[in-house]
């Protein structure tokens, strides 16, 4: 968070574990969902008439029920911030749904990624141009 709200537009290290030595697809999606979450912090929130509700702080009193006002529901599920990795819920229900932690639902994000994801096959010229690249690196290491 901090490098972001200094403007860094670089969040490095993404899905990294044991200082950089090995990569996790767990922590890659778990690192993801921080990012998108850090996103959302910094876009900011809109303040102008129709954000600031004057007419429906007047209608509630400072003791009612925003909640069933029309213009709360229309308005707060762009503000509110939500995960399907981390669980909000009370303790209850996570045990009754089987008190999956983060990392263990980041694990069936990553396998469902990887069994499902389709992707466009690499051009034949770049997929060449890549092998050509690979072997000049790997030749002049072994000259070395």
């Amino acid at each position: 968070m901090l490098p972001a709200l200094s403007g860094a537009s670089l969040l490095y290290g993404m899905g990294m574990i044991d200082s950089g030595i090995a990569m996790s697809y767990e922590q890659l999606i778990l690192d993801s969902e921080i990012v998108r979450m850090v996103r959302r912090i910094l876009k900011g929130m809109a303040v102008n008439e129709e954000t600031l509700a004057k007419e429906v702080i007047k209608a509630v009193g400072p003791v009612g029920n925003f909640l069933g006002q029309k213009h709360t529901r229309a308005h707060m599920r762009a503000e509110l911030s939500t995960s399907a990795l981390f669980d909000r819920r009370n303790n209850d229900a996570w045990v009754r749904d089987g008190a999956k932690d983060a990392a263990q639902r980041a694990r069936e994000k990553a396998l469902n990624i990887y069994e499902n994801q389709k992707t466009d096959p690499v051009a034949p010229e770049i997929a060449a141009k890549l092998r050509s690249l690979v072997e000049a690196a790997e030749a002049e290491e072994s000259e070395n």
